[in-house]
């Protein structure tokens, strides 16, 4: 069961070894916005996203015997990296199943971390049935990207920081924008702060053709996109929210945004310029929503989430050429 009791016990079991990311800001963007926007820069984590939480938080509460075994994961790439990570540092094998359109920097990247890497087709293949089958054949265990209560209270141990981070800042109400695939990292969050933030609200993220949280959100129960594919944003692109994430965001979340792939671009050149700060699209879309749908916005004080910072040399190139 995922609450702050998991959320507290994964965050003693990451200390010493996750990153405390920082909270940036910049007087350029708060203009933009005409907003008081701070950035929780998690892009700046251990293999370049949140996702390290998460995977440290489910290995190492994992018997001895099921590390042995080794451990499988399903990503395109963000996931794949912190589930990998955390495998090697407590010398367990990692096999990870990602889409063949994955960006080749997450893939290659996965592989550097020791993981054995199984592509597959996005459009025509079943990723869980897949998963499944792999995982019963080598008797591996399934580390599921978001769907996992052992994942979102790793994930949750980020909203704690932020909660600590933001009395430091004397920030005591205030939208928490998440950039959101399955809703792993926002159902953690939000966890976290109905406890240690109660006046924060978490809403979500998403590209266009891909808002599923955000439609499933507003009908209150579980809305499946009908892509799969077709947007720049790779990290958060799930065909729908998760059965353990769902209930959570729709008990605590607010309404959710919907962003464009050229408006991610636009934040990862602002998000360079502005705070030196590397985004990927997916990883930018919280920025992007702050940035460009503040008319969304009620409070005064917003903070972003950014999630992840795994973009590959010729996107990060074309948002700093083509986006200014």
């Amino acid at each position: 069961m995922t609450n702050i009791k998991a959320i507290r016990s994964a965050a003693s079991r990451l200390k010493g070894y996750v990153r405390e990311t920082p909270i940036l800001t910049s007087p350029f963007l708060d203009e933009i916005a005409g907003k008081n926007i701070y950035v929780k820069a998690e892009s700046l984590q251990h293999t370049g996203s949140f996702k390290f939480r998460g995977g440290w938080s489910a290995i190492s509460e994992m018997s001895e015997k099921k590390r042995k075994n080794g451990v499988l994961a399903i990503s395109s790439g963000n996931h794949a990296q912190g589930v990998a990570n955390a495998a090697r540092a407590f010398n367990t094998k990692s096999v990870i199943i990602m889409p063949e359109d994955a960006p080749s920097l997450k893939i290659a990247n996965t592989r550097k971390l020791g993981a054995e890497v199984i592509l597959y087709d996005r459009l025509n293949q079943n990723r869980e049935e897949l998963g499944a089958q792999i995982a019963k054949d080598r008797e591996l265990t399934l580390i599921k990207p978001y769907d996992e209560p052992l994942v979102i209270a790793g994930q949750g141990t980020c909203g704690l920081e932020l909660a600590k981070q933001c009395k430091g800042l004397h920030i005591s109400k205030a939208d928490v924008i998440v950039c959101c695939g399955g809703g792993g990292l926002t159902a953690g969050i939000a966890l976290a702060l109905e406890q240690e933030a109660p006046e924060f609200t978490v809403r979500t993220a998403e590209p266009e053709q891909f808002n599923d949280v955000a439609k499933s959100l507003e009908a209150g129960k579980i809305c499946r996109n009908h892509s799969m594919s077709g947007s720049i944003c790779d990290a958060i692109l799930t065909p729908e929210p998760g059965e353990v994430t769902f209930p959570i965001m729709k008990k605590l979340c607010g309404k959710g945004f919907t962003v464009s792939d050229e408006e991610c671009m636009r934040a990862i050149y602002l998000a360079f310029i502005r705070l030196k700060l590397v985004l990927e699209p997916g990883g930018a879309a919280a920025l992007a929503a702050a940035l460009f749908h503040s008319n969304k916005i009620d409070c005064e004080n917003v903070i972003i989430v950014a999630t992840g910072g795994n973009i590959d040399k010729e996107t990060f190139t074309k948002a700093l050429t083509n986006y200014n």
